[in-house]
């Protein structure tokens, strides 16, 4: 792998180059002249101009009229970026740069090319991956030399505004995924090859006829915390005659802002195998109430929001236990809900994590949300919401829940230091690697690391926040724009095999809590996720960060 510490620099290095308006020519003419353009001024500069500038550490005369109106900053960053190498072979740059999540940066940079044909992401690729041949290493003055044009235009103001609202997290992401399975890496995975046989396909539906049945359910004792004195829950109970007491009840939460159709598609396919899923809904924190804040009736989300979520569980399994010793009721006889698991998605990640043991500890969140937040991604800034929370830690574990699975959660900052330490079920965390919203580094790697065994990190390589969602709920994505910070979600049929691996992986876990445990243990392996892998989106699953991945963890804790 290549180094870190340079590879950290990555983005800076894309801010000073990648923000150009190259000349249209993409022949194999090398670029020997660079123009810097702010505003309607232009101004030539020649490459050996350029390689004085970063020998001297002094900006070239010819410069000097349009840098007077620079930064000290800025001037630091041009000169400093002039200078730096990054010693990354070719391979590994490459690797980087064709993975979904390179081509985006990629793309993202080239929306702000001014090109009159749309060769700007293959030609920012070819001077990346020609400028890693230099002797030296890659750097600003190899790129330009081996910049595919004879002149490179670069737009300073263009340049700035990309520079401050680029997702660093990405490239820290990508490069940790690379290092827990460089076996892996989307250029040499040759998926669909098992090392080992596999008895069957988990993620084909079983032969049980789903049943789908609606509830509304009205809590009207939540008075402890705020004063609410009810709440309506609707819930979707999936299930079907195969369901018994050796399978437990699956609960799922869905994300900020959305439904509980938010995983449809997995509902049914474990109600299929005879598992009963109750996929419920938030009412403070889902659609209807973002509805209502575009409207102006109420607040984007309350801060005993956090506090809700897990106790509308909680209060869940309760009815369905009722149900459970109802009478002639359908689901009568059906329901373990001693015996219960969790999954969650996005903020619903936090819920179920929460429900399994993670405590909220809110005293750092709380400082840090105090200062700008216009640098945290969106997932962070909506976990800022519970700052307002009176105390600075709340346990809100449900011993019924006996696993968790946890779909690109939210933990950056609602668990503190320790909380997710206090985890006490096994677990499950999935990532992606292209996720913008809830960064997989910040929001689910560095969290990994703090739960106690049993867990398993799961990373979906090109796998975007929206990827585990059932298509039902991901239309709006279409002709969304794609920026730095969001936008460019895999959605709908481009994500199938996203969805085909999560139905998969889920069945196998929840059967582990069943007399089937041992015959879905082998597709909880990193073997069966090279399996399941494709072209499109290679599959990773660890049980503890390699050491070499780690160094990536501890340099982004420890910045």
């Amino acid at each position: 792998m290549g180094n870190w510490r340079s590879l950290k620099t990555v983005a800076g290095f894309f801010s000073a180059i990648a923000l150009t308006q190259f000349g249209a020519n993409t022949s194999a003419i090398a670029a020997d002249t660079v123009v810097v353009r702010l505003g309607l001024f232009t101004e030539s500069i020649s490459l050996a101009e350029l390689q004085k500038a970063a020998k001297t550490g002094e900006l070239p005369g010819s410069l000097q009229s349009y840098t007077k109106g620079l930064s000290q900053e800025q001037r630091r960053f041009f000169l400093g970026a002039l200078g730096m190498n990054i010693p990354m072979n070719v391979v590994t740059l490459d690797k980087l740069i064709n993975t979904q999540i390179g081509t985006t940066i990629l793309n993202d940079f080239a929306t702000a090319l001014a090109r009159k044909d749309k060769a700007g992401v293959q030609a920012l690729r070819a001077g990346l991956v020609l400028g890693s041949t230099a002797p030296q290493g890659l750097s600003i003055l190899s790129f330009i030399a081996a910049y595919p044009s004879k002149r490179l235009e670069i737009d300073l103001p263009k340049a700035w505004v990309v520079t401050r609202n680029l997702n660093t997290a990405f490239w820290r992401t990508q490069q940790f995924m690379l290092a827990i399975a460089p076996q892996l890496n989307p250029i040499t995975a040759q998926p669909g090859t098992p090392q080992i046989a596999f008895p069957f396909d988990p993620s084909q539906p079983g032969s049980a006829q789903v049943k789908i049945l609606n509830l509304s359910l009205n809590d009207q004792k939540r008075d402890a915390y705020g004063g609410l004195r009810q709440r309506k829950i609707p819930v979707d109970i999936y299930w079907s005659t195969a369901a018994t007491l050796d399978k437990p009840v699956i609960v799922f939460s869905h994300g900020f802002g959305s439904v509980r159709t938010d995983l449809r598609y997995l509902a049914e396919h474990l109600a299929s195998h005879g598992y009963v899923v109750a996929a419920l809904e938030h009412p403070g924190s889902n659609q209807a109430n973002v509805n209502l804040t575009l409207q102006g009736k109420t607040r984007v989300m309350k801060p005993e929001e956090f506090l809700y979520r897990p106790q509308d569980i909680s209060f869940v399994l309760d009815e369905l236990e009722k149900l459970n010793q109802t009478a002639n009721h359908p689901l009568q006889g059906k329901l373990a809900t001693m015996n219960a698991m969790v999954v969650g998605y996005s903020f619903g990640g936090g819920t179920a994590l929460a429900l399994a043991g993670a405590e909220l500890q809110l005293e750092h969140l709380k400082q840090r949300c105090k200062k700008n937040l216009t640098i945290l991604s969106l997932g962070e800034n909506m976990q800022c919401i519970a700052q307002e929370l009176p105390e600075n830690s709340y346990q809100l574990r449900d011993p019924r829940i006996k696993q968790a699975i946890a779909l690109n959660p939210t933990t950056s900052l609602i668990f503190g230091e320790t909380g997710l330490t206090k985890i006490q079920v096994p677990t499950i965390v999935l990532a992606g690697s292209a996720d913008k919203t809830t960064p997989a580094l910040t929001e689910q790697i560095v969290g990994f690391e703090k739960i106690p065994s049993p867990k398993s990190l799961v990373g979906i390589i090109g796998g975007t926040h929206l990827s585990v969602k059932d298509p039902s709920t991901t239309l709006d994505q279409i002709g969304q724009p794609n920026t730095p910070i969001s936008g460019g979600e895999v959605v709908g049929e481009q994500a199938a095999d996203v969805r085909k691996y999560v139905k998969a992986l889920t069945l196998a876990f929840a059967a582990q809590m069943t007399p089937e445990a041992k015959n879905y243990a082998i597709f909880l392996t990193p073997d069966y996720a090279q399996f399941a892998s494709t072209a499109a989106f290679p599959f990773r699953l660890i049980t503890q960060i390699p050491p070499d991945a780690m160094a990536v963890v501890k340099e982004f804790v420890e910045k």
